[in-house]
């Protein structure tokens, strides 16, 4: 069976870089894809670079949005596959990743989750990040998801629910952490499905993350000395990793922080 795949890209001002996404998508070897485009009411180009690919695209939204949560859930409101991808309009994905994603297909799994290699511009380093399949004591451990590895089944979103919206930072670790509490089944690609670009939302304003990370913890049941705990480290570890890349020695301390995410 070739499960119905939906890719979500959203967009605001990304003439930059949407282009590279929107090829990385269209060039996929798998014919069963539904592509949706959900744009902030981008200013720049982005729309007239999203227009050359119109006869790919199933559907292109663009209006106003209340943040990255709300843009992600409008594409998942409007996707109709089996399963559902999310790709930001500065990542890529690889060749052959829907084809892996087709090939491990199981209507009892609801994640799908494959490695991804970050990339940092500002340097040219390269990092594959390895998602676990392992959760002790609690999911809490993982908390670099790397979303554009990862891919869920439409029926464990409408068991689960979606994004939360008053998250900017963690919500999407926010909602693996549901899922995988809710039992949902997941299942690993040893193989790698995207590239992350360093530089986004999410690789930036670290202190900004803490508030969100320790609400995330105790909403999701955890205590305030492992929630308060776990905050402390991230501070530690993106204050240290800001040293190094100020005197030129991030490449080792991404290598680290990136390892312990396994």
């Amino acid at each position: 069976m070739q499960p119905k795949i939906s890719i979500i890209t959203i967009t605001y001002n990304s003439e930059s870089t949407v282009e590279e996404t929107i090829r990385s998508v269209v060039a996929q070897d798998y014919p069963n894809l539904e592509y949706i485009i959900i744009d902030g009411a981008s200013k720049d180009g982005t729309l007239a670079i999203v227009d050359k690919y119109r006869d790919c695209i199933a559907k292109v939204v663009s209006e106003p949005d209340k943040g990255i949560s709300d843009a992600f859930n409008k594409g998942i409101g409007h996707a109709t596959g089996d399963v559902i991808g999310i790709i930001n309009s500065d990542d890529v994905l690889l060749p052959g990743a829907l084809k892996a994603v087709a090939d491990a297909y199981d209507e009892k799994v609801g994640v799908y989750r494959g490695n991804v290699f970050i990339w940092d511009s500002a340097n040219g380093t390269r990092i594959q990040a390895v998602p676990t399949m392992k959760f002790p004591l609690h999911t809490f451990k993982k908390r670099i998801v790397c979303h554009p590895g990862t891919f869920v089944a439409r029926w464990a979103y409408e068991k689960c629910g979606i994004f939360k919206t008053d998250f900017k930072y963690m919500m999407d670790v926010d909602l693996l952490i549901r899922m995988y509490e809710a039992g949902i089944r997941f299942k690993y690609l040893p193989t790698e499905l995207a590239m992350f670009r360093m530089g986004g939302v999410t690789s930036s304003s670290f202190l900004k993350k803490t508030g969100e990370l320790e609400r995330m913890f105790r909403e999701n049941g955890a205590g305030w000395i492992y929630a308060k705990s776990h905050v402390v480290l991230f501070c530690i570890t993106n204050t240290i990793l800001v040293v190094l890349r100020t005197i030129g020695l991030s490449t080792l301390m991404k290598k680290i922080k990136f390892r312990l995410c396994r």
